[in-house]
């Protein structure tokens, strides 16, 4: 005898369970894509917040570094003043920088003076009898006045060897000697120093050209011509 055929009453039920097996499964199948697709989101903001982390640390690092760098720097630049004493026969030279010590100094005058070099240690000064008679000399074969109507200015050539937090550091920079000069009641010319001025740096091999070359600017070009 053969089997019945199945009639639509037989095949609902195993249909209908089918169709929610299926159903069912394309739920778990979204369920898996959507924690799958958290989860990557989850690396990717974790990745994200470690990056950011490390950029900012890293830009504060840099700049951390700039400003040691630009700290250092400016511990290394001199920068030279001076106070007159002795009732302007001496200046004493003092750094513009609290933790910098100057340990030695050469002073170097224009050639037109004739005055051999000067060296300091331990007590940073410029006095005027180092040169005064020279630069009296100097300033008749120019034809300059005997009298300063204000500050006159000469040029000085300073090497300087100096530490600033255990460390040596050498400057070598041109500068400006102010002084003024005027008549004694019974003859001849006082030379009175004022102060100290930075011109510029200058490099080994130019420094002695600059120097000449300065003071020759602050003479008057018709009378050193004469």
């Amino acid at each position: 005898m053969s089997n019945p055929e199945p009639t639509p009453d037989t095949q609902a039920p195993d249909t209908q369970a089918g169709a929610r097996a299926a159903e069912a499964a394309a739920i778990r199948r979204r369920w898996i894509t959507l924690g799958e697709i958290l989860a990557v989101a989850a690396v990717l903001i974790s990745a994200l917040t470690l990056w950011l982390g490390w950029s900012e640390r890293s830009d504060s690092a840099a700049e951390k570094a700039a400003e040691n760098a630009r700290a250092a720097t400016r511990a290394a630049t001199l920068v030279l003043g001076a106070q007159p004493a002795r009732g302007g026969d001496r200046l004493d030279i003092r750094t513009a920088a609290t933790d910098q010590s100057i340990q030695e100094q050469t002073i170097r005058f224009p050639a037109a003076l004739g005055v051999r070099a000067v060296e300091t240690t331990g007590e940073p000064r410029i006095e005027a009898g180092w040169f005064d008679g020279a630069l009296k000399k100097a300033r008749e074969r120019a034809g300059m006045p005997d009298d300063s109507r204000g500050d006159e200015r000469l040029p000085v050539l300073i090497e300087t060897r100096f530490m600033v937090d255990g460390e040596a550091h050498e400057d070598k920079a041109l500068y400006d000697v102010g002084y003024t000069i005027k008549g004694r009641l019974l003859g001849g010319h006082d030379v009175t120093l004022r102060g100290l001025s930075l011109v510029r740096r200058v490099g080994a091999r130019d420094a002695a050209s600059a120097l000449d070359a300065r003071w020759t600017r602050l003479v008057p070009a018709k009378a050193g011509g004469e």
